[in-house]
Protein backbone atom coordinates (compact mmCIF):
# COMPACT_ATOMS: atom_id res chain seq x y z
CA UNK A 1 0.00 0.00 0.00
CA UNK A 2 1.77 3.38 -0.65
CA UNK A 3 3.03 5.41 2.25
CA UNK A 4 0.85 8.38 0.80
CA UNK A 5 -1.67 6.58 1.28
CA UNK A 6 -0.89 4.83 4.56
CA UNK A 7 -0.36 8.09 5.82
CA UNK A 8 -3.72 9.39 5.63
CA UNK A 9 -5.06 5.97 7.64
CA UNK A 10 -4.40 7.65 11.07
CA UNK A 11 -4.89 4.86 13.44
CA UNK A 12 -5.58 7.02 16.35
CA UNK A 13 -8.69 9.38 14.54
CA UNK A 14 -10.27 5.37 13.06
CA UNK A 15 -9.81 4.63 16.32
CA UNK A 16 -10.93 7.44 17.83
CA UNK A 17 -14.23 7.45 15.35
CA UNK A 18 -15.16 3.55 16.11
CA UNK A 19 -14.25 3.63 19.82
CA UNK A 20 -17.21 7.05 20.13
CA UNK A 21 -19.40 4.73 17.88
CA UNK A 22 -19.27 1.59 20.09
CA UNK A 23 -19.75 3.83 22.87
CA UNK A 24 -22.70 5.38 21.39
CA UNK A 25 -24.61 2.17 20.31
CA UNK A 26 -23.85 0.61 23.68
CA UNK A 27 -24.79 3.50 25.89
CA UNK A 28 -28.00 3.89 24.09
CA UNK A 29 -28.94 0.12 24.23
CA UNK A 30 -28.36 0.37 27.85
CA UNK A 31 -30.24 3.65 28.59
CA UNK A 32 -33.12 2.52 26.59
CA UNK A 33 -33.66 -0.84 28.61
CA UNK A 34 -32.81 1.62 32.03
CA UNK A 35 -35.74 4.55 30.96
CA UNK A 36 -38.02 2.77 29.11
CA UNK A 37 -38.12 -0.73 31.45
CA UNK A 38 -38.23 -2.79 28.49
CA UNK A 39 -35.67 -5.04 26.52
CA UNK A 40 -34.38 -4.79 23.17
CA UNK A 41 -36.95 -6.89 21.20
CA UNK A 42 -38.22 -6.67 17.91
CA UNK A 43 -38.50 -3.42 15.86
CA UNK A 44 -36.69 -1.57 19.21
CA UNK A 45 -33.87 -4.20 18.79
CA UNK A 46 -29.92 -2.47 19.41
CA UNK A 47 -30.27 -0.84 16.15
CA UNK A 48 -33.54 -1.01 15.90
CA UNK A 49 -33.45 2.18 18.50
CA UNK A 50 -32.38 4.53 16.08
CA UNK A 51 -34.66 3.64 13.27
CA UNK A 52 -36.68 6.92 14.22
CA UNK A 53 -37.53 10.21 12.40
CA UNK A 54 -35.97 11.08 9.26
CA UNK A 55 -33.92 7.96 9.86
CA UNK A 56 -36.70 5.67 9.14
CA UNK A 57 -38.20 8.00 6.06
CA UNK A 58 -34.98 7.36 4.42
CA UNK A 59 -34.92 3.62 4.80
CA UNK A 60 -38.38 3.72 3.10
CA UNK A 61 -36.67 5.77 0.02
CA UNK A 62 -33.68 3.41 -0.15
CA UNK A 63 -36.32 0.20 -0.16
CA UNK A 64 -38.97 1.74 -2.52
CA UNK A 65 -37.75 4.68 -4.11
CA UNK A 66 -39.73 7.80 -4.70
CA UNK A 67 -43.16 8.14 -5.24
CA UNK A 68 -45.37 10.49 -7.46
CA UNK A 69 -48.49 10.04 -5.72
CA UNK A 70 -49.95 9.32 -2.13
CA UNK A 71 -48.22 10.21 1.52
CA UNK A 72 -44.60 9.41 -0.19
CA UNK A 73 -44.58 11.97 -2.61
CA UNK A 74 -43.56 14.10 0.09
CA UNK A 75 -40.30 11.74 0.71
CA UNK A 76 -39.03 13.61 -2.73
CA UNK A 77 -37.56 16.71 -0.08
CA UNK A 78 -34.71 13.49 1.01
CA UNK A 79 -32.40 14.09 -1.20
CA UNK A 80 -30.95 10.82 -3.02
CA UNK A 81 -27.41 9.77 -2.52
CA UNK A 82 -27.68 8.58 0.66
CA UNK A 83 -30.42 5.73 0.51
CA UNK A 84 -28.85 5.23 -3.07
CA UNK A 85 -26.24 4.16 -1.18
CA UNK A 86 -28.01 2.17 1.46
CA UNK A 87 -30.01 0.28 -1.33
CA UNK A 88 -26.77 -0.56 -3.51
CA UNK A 89 -25.81 -1.83 0.77
CA UNK A 90 -28.12 -4.11 0.66
CA UNK A 91 -27.33 -6.08 -1.57
CA UNK A 92 -24.77 -7.40 -0.10
CA UNK A 93 -25.76 -7.40 3.60
CA UNK A 94 -29.78 -7.96 3.11
CA UNK A 95 -30.85 -5.82 5.45
CA UNK A 96 -31.74 -2.16 4.68
CA UNK A 97 -31.04 -1.04 8.50
CA UNK A 98 -27.57 -2.93 8.51
CA UNK A 99 -26.53 -1.12 5.49
CA UNK A 100 -27.92 2.14 6.51
CA UNK A 101 -25.34 1.39 9.47
CA UNK A 102 -22.77 0.39 7.65
CA UNK A 103 -22.67 3.21 4.99
CA UNK A 104 -22.67 5.57 8.35
CA UNK A 105 -19.92 4.03 9.51
CA UNK A 106 -17.43 4.13 6.21
CA UNK A 107 -18.58 7.39 6.14
CA UNK A 108 -18.08 8.78 9.82
CA UNK A 109 -14.55 7.54 9.35
CA UNK A 110 -14.12 8.76 6.40
CA UNK A 111 -14.88 12.10 7.96
CA UNK A 112 -12.97 11.95 10.56
CA UNK A 113 -9.64 11.50 8.57
CA UNK A 114 -10.04 13.99 5.60
CA UNK A 115 -10.97 16.33 8.62
CA UNK A 116 -7.68 15.42 10.38
CA UNK A 117 -5.71 15.90 7.08
CA UNK A 118 -7.28 19.22 6.02
CA UNK A 119 -6.55 20.78 9.62
CA UNK A 120 -3.26 19.69 9.53
CA UNK A 121 -2.94 21.97 6.63
CA UNK A 122 -3.10 24.62 9.23
CA UNK A 123 -2.31 23.73 12.53
CA UNK A 124 -0.23 20.87 14.65
CA UNK A 125 -1.09 16.82 14.74
CA UNK A 126 -1.98 17.31 17.94
CA UNK A 127 -4.72 20.26 16.97
CA UNK A 128 -5.79 17.86 14.16
CA UNK A 129 -6.54 14.64 16.52
CA UNK A 130 -8.40 17.34 19.01
CA UNK A 131 -10.50 18.32 16.17
CA UNK A 132 -11.62 15.13 15.02
CA UNK A 133 -12.10 14.10 19.19
CA UNK A 134 -14.11 17.51 19.72
CA UNK A 135 -16.83 16.44 16.06
CA UNK A 136 -17.38 12.87 17.63
CA UNK A 137 -17.98 13.67 21.22
CA UNK A 138 -19.90 16.78 20.07
CA UNK A 139 -24.17 16.88 21.71
CA UNK A 140 -25.53 15.60 18.23
CA UNK A 141 -22.37 13.40 16.94
CA UNK A 142 -24.55 10.54 17.52
CA UNK A 143 -26.14 11.77 14.16
CA UNK A 144 -22.56 10.81 12.83
CA UNK A 145 -22.86 6.70 13.68
CA UNK A 146 -27.59 6.64 12.79
CA UNK A 147 -29.10 6.51 9.65
CA UNK A 148 -29.15 10.09 8.87
CA UNK A 149 -26.53 11.87 6.16
CA UNK A 150 -24.60 14.27 8.21
CA UNK A 151 -22.15 11.13 8.21
CA UNK A 152 -21.93 11.40 4.75
CA UNK A 153 -22.56 14.89 3.61
CA UNK A 154 -19.35 15.91 6.00
CA UNK A 155 -17.43 13.53 4.42
CA UNK A 156 -18.16 15.06 1.13
CA UNK A 157 -18.01 18.34 2.26
CA UNK A 158 -14.69 18.17 3.84
CA UNK A 159 -13.23 15.91 1.75
CA UNK A 160 -13.89 18.27 -1.22
CA UNK A 161 -12.19 21.33 0.89
CA UNK A 162 -9.40 19.41 1.10
CA UNK A 163 -9.03 18.50 -2.60
CA UNK A 164 -9.27 22.43 -3.19
CA UNK A 165 -6.88 23.64 -0.69
CA UNK A 166 -4.65 20.83 -2.40
CA UNK A 167 -5.48 22.61 -5.85
CA UNK A 168 -7.00 19.24 -7.01
CA UNK A 169 -10.08 20.92 -8.57
CA UNK A 170 -11.30 17.74 -10.36
CA UNK A 171 -12.15 16.04 -7.02
CA UNK A 172 -13.28 18.83 -5.40
CA UNK A 173 -15.85 19.34 -8.50
CA UNK A 174 -16.90 15.26 -8.13
CA UNK A 175 -17.02 15.54 -3.97
CA UNK A 176 -19.19 18.78 -4.20
CA UNK A 177 -21.62 17.14 -6.88
CA UNK A 178 -22.23 14.77 -4.78
CA UNK A 179 -22.70 16.49 -1.88
CA UNK A 180 -25.17 18.48 -3.33
CA UNK A 181 -26.89 15.00 -3.95
CA UNK A 182 -26.55 14.65 0.06
CA UNK A 183 -28.13 17.91 1.08
CA UNK A 184 -29.39 21.52 -0.56
CA UNK A 185 -26.67 23.39 1.53
CA UNK A 186 -23.66 21.42 -0.82
CA UNK A 187 -24.26 24.50 -2.89
CA UNK A 188 -22.91 26.61 -0.29
CA UNK A 189 -19.21 25.06 -1.65
CA UNK A 190 -19.83 27.17 -4.69
CA UNK A 191 -19.18 30.56 -3.15
CA UNK A 192 -17.07 28.85 -0.50
CA UNK A 193 -14.51 27.29 -2.59
CA UNK A 194 -14.79 30.02 -5.26
CA UNK A 195 -12.63 31.67 -2.54
CA UNK A 196 -9.88 29.29 -3.32
CA UNK A 197 -9.46 29.83 -6.31
CA UNK A 198 -9.39 33.35 -5.69
CA UNK A 199 -6.25 32.28 -3.43
CA UNK A 200 -4.79 30.79 -6.25
CA UNK A 201 -4.99 33.44 -8.68
CA UNK A 202 -3.30 35.28 -6.14
CA UNK A 203 -0.30 33.08 -6.31
CA UNK A 204 -0.03 32.39 -9.66
CA UNK A 205 -1.54 35.62 -11.83
CA UNK A 206 -2.74 32.80 -14.27
CA UNK A 207 -6.25 31.20 -15.48
CA UNK A 208 -6.69 27.59 -14.12
CA UNK A 209 -8.96 25.82 -16.96
CA UNK A 210 -9.45 23.22 -14.16
CA UNK A 211 -11.42 25.74 -12.19
CA UNK A 212 -14.29 25.28 -14.14
CA UNK A 213 -14.50 21.47 -12.83
CA UNK A 214 -15.88 23.33 -9.35
CA UNK A 215 -19.20 23.75 -11.76
CA UNK A 216 -19.95 19.87 -11.26
CA UNK A 217 -21.43 21.14 -7.60
CA UNK A 218 -23.75 23.26 -9.59
CA UNK A 219 -24.25 19.58 -11.58
CA UNK A 220 -24.90 17.66 -8.76
CA UNK A 221 -27.82 19.75 -7.82
CA UNK A 222 -29.45 19.82 -11.10
CA UNK A 223 -29.18 15.88 -10.81
CA UNK A 224 -31.56 16.41 -7.83
CA UNK A 225 -33.61 18.70 -9.61
CA UNK A 226 -34.18 16.60 -12.56
CA UNK A 227 -35.18 13.77 -9.83
CA UNK A 228 -37.84 16.41 -9.02
CA UNK A 229 -39.03 16.91 -12.53
CA UNK A 230 -39.03 13.13 -13.24
CA UNK A 231 -41.18 12.19 -10.23
CA UNK A 232 -43.08 14.99 -10.06
CA UNK A 233 -42.99 17.03 -12.99
CA UNK A 234 -41.59 19.93 -11.44
CA UNK A 235 -38.24 20.67 -11.09
CA UNK A 236 -38.69 22.77 -7.86
CA UNK A 237 -41.32 20.31 -6.23
CA UNK A 238 -39.30 20.24 -3.24
CA UNK A 239 -40.08 23.50 -2.08
CA UNK A 240 -43.10 22.89 -2.66
CA UNK A 241 -43.79 20.05 -0.11
CA UNK A 242 -41.54 22.19 2.04
CA UNK A 243 -43.89 24.55 2.82
CA UNK A 244 -47.19 22.98 2.23
CA UNK A 245 -46.35 19.79 4.11
CA UNK A 246 -43.31 20.64 6.20
CA UNK A 247 -44.69 24.43 6.28
CA UNK A 248 -40.90 25.49 5.78
CA UNK A 249 -39.65 28.76 4.17
CA UNK A 250 -37.50 30.85 4.05
CA UNK A 251 -38.46 34.01 6.32
CA UNK A 252 -35.58 36.25 7.92
CA UNK A 253 -33.48 35.45 10.38
CA UNK A 254 -34.67 37.43 12.80
CA UNK A 255 -38.35 36.17 12.63
CA UNK A 256 -37.24 32.63 12.82
CA UNK A 257 -34.53 33.06 16.00
CA UNK A 258 -37.56 35.12 17.84
CA UNK A 259 -40.35 32.35 17.16
CA UNK A 260 -37.82 30.19 18.78
CA UNK A 261 -37.38 32.39 21.44
CA UNK A 262 -41.10 32.25 22.11
CA UNK A 263 -41.06 28.48 22.40
CA UNK A 264 -38.61 28.92 25.79
CA UNK A 265 -41.96 29.57 27.48
CA UNK A 266 -44.02 27.01 26.35
CA UNK A 267 -45.73 25.46 29.43
CA UNK A 268 -45.11 21.72 28.64
CA UNK A 269 -41.47 21.72 30.33
CA UNK A 270 -39.48 19.54 27.89
CA UNK A 271 -40.68 20.97 24.95
CA UNK A 272 -39.59 24.61 26.34
CA UNK A 273 -36.33 22.87 26.88
CA UNK A 274 -35.76 20.59 23.26
CA UNK A 275 -37.30 23.02 20.80
CA UNK A 276 -36.71 26.47 22.69
CA UNK A 277 -33.70 26.56 24.88
CA UNK A 278 -31.28 24.36 23.23
CA UNK A 279 -32.26 25.57 19.39
CA UNK A 280 -31.55 29.14 20.56
CA UNK A 281 -28.76 27.66 22.61
CA UNK A 282 -26.83 26.22 19.37
CA UNK A 283 -28.17 29.37 17.65
CA UNK A 284 -25.38 31.22 20.06
CA UNK A 285 -22.73 28.70 19.71
CA UNK A 286 -22.18 29.04 16.33
CA UNK A 287 -22.65 32.63 16.00
CA UNK A 288 -20.07 32.79 18.59
CA UNK A 289 -17.53 30.13 16.65
CA UNK A 290 -18.14 32.72 13.46
CA UNK A 291 -17.42 35.81 15.35
CA UNK A 292 -14.70 34.32 17.68
CA UNK A 293 -12.92 32.40 15.44
CA UNK A 294 -12.91 35.17 12.63
CA UNK A 295 -8.98 35.84 12.71
CA UNK A 296 -7.88 31.95 12.70
CA UNK A 297 -10.11 31.24 9.47
CA UNK A 298 -9.46 30.75 5.95
CA UNK A 299 -12.14 33.25 3.75
CA UNK A 300 -13.06 30.19 2.31
CA UNK A 301 -14.21 28.55 6.01
CA UNK A 302 -15.75 31.95 6.82
CA UNK A 303 -18.34 31.68 3.77
CA UNK A 304 -18.75 28.07 4.81
CA UNK A 305 -19.98 28.99 8.42
CA UNK A 306 -21.75 32.56 7.67
CA UNK A 307 -23.74 30.97 4.82
CA UNK A 308 -24.66 27.84 6.51
CA UNK A 309 -25.68 29.56 9.87
CA UNK A 310 -28.13 31.86 7.60
CA UNK A 311 -29.61 29.01 6.05
CA UNK A 312 -30.30 27.45 9.63
CA UNK A 313 -32.09 30.38 10.98
CA UNK A 314 -33.30 31.91 8.22
CA UNK A 315 -36.92 29.64 8.20
CA UNK A 316 -40.09 30.01 8.88
CA UNK A 317 -39.30 27.94 12.37
CA UNK A 318 -35.79 27.33 12.92
CA UNK A 319 -35.48 23.67 14.41
CA UNK A 320 -32.40 21.22 14.36
CA UNK A 321 -30.01 23.70 14.51
CA UNK A 322 -27.96 21.52 16.98
CA UNK A 323 -27.59 18.58 14.42
CA UNK A 324 -27.16 20.91 11.62
CA UNK A 325 -24.25 22.79 13.75
CA UNK A 326 -22.27 19.80 12.86
CA UNK A 327 -22.06 20.40 9.36
CA UNK A 328 -19.91 23.62 10.64
CA UNK A 329 -16.68 22.06 11.04
CA UNK A 330 -14.13 24.72 11.04
CA UNK A 331 -15.80 25.19 14.58
CA UNK A 332 -13.97 22.28 16.12
CA UNK A 333 -10.77 22.81 14.43
CA UNK A 334 -11.23 26.16 16.46
CA UNK A 335 -11.77 23.99 19.29
CA UNK A 336 -8.69 22.02 18.83
CA UNK A 337 -6.89 25.42 19.04
CA UNK A 338 -8.23 26.20 22.45
CA UNK A 339 -8.14 22.71 23.71
CA UNK A 340 -4.38 22.68 22.78
CA UNK A 341 -3.64 26.25 23.86
CA UNK A 342 -5.51 25.90 27.36
CA UNK A 343 -6.15 22.91 29.36
CA UNK A 344 -9.20 24.18 31.18
CA UNK A 345 -10.93 25.19 27.74
CA UNK A 346 -9.89 21.32 26.46
CA UNK A 347 -11.65 20.25 29.99
CA UNK A 348 -14.96 22.90 29.75
CA UNK A 349 -15.39 21.40 26.14
CA UNK A 350 -15.19 17.94 26.72
CA UNK A 351 -17.20 17.25 30.02
CA UNK A 352 -20.05 20.00 28.34
CA UNK A 353 -20.01 18.34 24.96
CA UNK A 354 -20.62 14.18 27.23
CA UNK A 355 -23.09 15.92 29.14
CA UNK A 356 -25.30 17.03 26.74
CA UNK A 357 -24.26 13.94 24.46
CA UNK A 358 -25.55 11.64 27.15
CA UNK A 359 -28.99 13.78 27.50
CA UNK A 360 -29.50 13.73 23.72
CA UNK A 361 -28.68 10.04 22.99
CA UNK A 362 -31.11 9.16 25.53
CA UNK A 363 -34.20 11.37 24.35
CA UNK A 364 -33.64 9.88 20.69
CA UNK A 365 -33.25 6.67 21.26
CA UNK A 366 -36.10 6.11 23.50
CA UNK A 367 -38.34 7.92 20.82
CA UNK A 368 -38.22 11.41 21.36
CA UNK A 369 -37.49 14.58 19.89
CA UNK A 370 -33.68 14.99 19.96
CA UNK A 371 -33.27 17.50 17.00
Amino acid sequence: MPAKFTRWLNPNVIAIVLISKLLVLVFAAQIFQVVSERPLVGGESFLGIWNRWDASLYLKIAQNGYASSGEDRFLIVFFPLYPLLVSFGEIFVRDYLLSAFLVTAIASVAAGLVLRELARLDYSEKVAQLSVAFLFIFPTSYFLHIPYTESLFLALVIGSFLAARKRLWIVAGILGGLACLTRVNGLVLLPALTLEVWEEYRDTKRFNKRWLFLLMIAVGFSGYLMLNYVIADDPLKFMVYQREHWYRYFRWPWEGIWETVKRISNPKVVDAQMTGVFEILFVVIGAIAIVFGWKYLRNSYRVWMIVNWLLFVSTSFVLSVPRYTLTLFPMFMLMGLAGRANRLANFGFTVWSLLYLGLFITQFSRGMWAF
